[in-house]
């Protein structure tokens, strides 16, 4: 499965929750198959998925899912051991790790190899990480917010990407909606 049919079908789980979509491809992706209000798209600032994410949890008590990539949290590693140290119960942080750098030409990171990014969380100080395949994310994700433990997921997929349109909203509708669902 590529990133695109792993949203495809957890869409349905995502409904009505607060979520921070990882920048370019992935958002115009999540955007294209359930655009809703409670949806944040990052149309810039890679990397910080995951640190605005746990931000939005931290302020508020309605769950919150960071849907971020193996590339973007490997340019911003300080992202997990601030989420080991500080993760509420209502935060998911799910890490679609395809082993690549999916939004500038799919160049190959470094999970393809030997990093790790589960062990990275858990070294980190995360208590509740959790590696899945890409078929079992819908599972997976169902069980992290039915738990109601922050979690760290690390769902591994092939990479590729779905042709989508780019995201035509203005950068401030789309906080000032999802400003608005946080606060309903």
């Amino acid at each position: 499965m590529i990133r695109s049919e792993i949203l495809k079908e957890i869409a349905p789980i995502l409904k009505d929750k607060l979520i921070v979509c990882n920048i370019g491809i992935p958002s115009q992706e999540l955007h294209a198959i359930m655009d809703q209000p409670s949806n944040f798209y990052m149309l810039g600032t890679m990397g910080l998925a995951s640190s605005i994410g746990l931000g939005v949890a931290l302020a508020q008590d309605k769950t919150v899912i960071s849907i971020d990539g193996d590339g973007s949290v490997l340019t911003n590693l300080g992202t997990l051991p601030t989420i080991g140290n500080n993760c509420p119960d209502n935060f998911i942080l799910m890490i679609i790790d395809n082993g690549s750098y999916g939004s500038t030409g799919d160049q190959p990171t470094y999970t393809g190899r030997k990093t790790d990014l589960a062990g990275m969380a858990r070294a980190a100080g995360c208590d509740n990480v959790v590696e899945v395949q890409d078929v079992d994310t819908g599972k997976a994700l169902q069980e992290a917010v039915d738990s109601g433990k922050g979690t760290v997921m690390v769902v591994k997929c092939d990479s590729g990407n779905a042709k989508m349109p780019v995201i035509t909203m203005d950068p401030v509708i789309i906080k000032d909606r999802f400003m608005k669902a946080i606060a309903s």
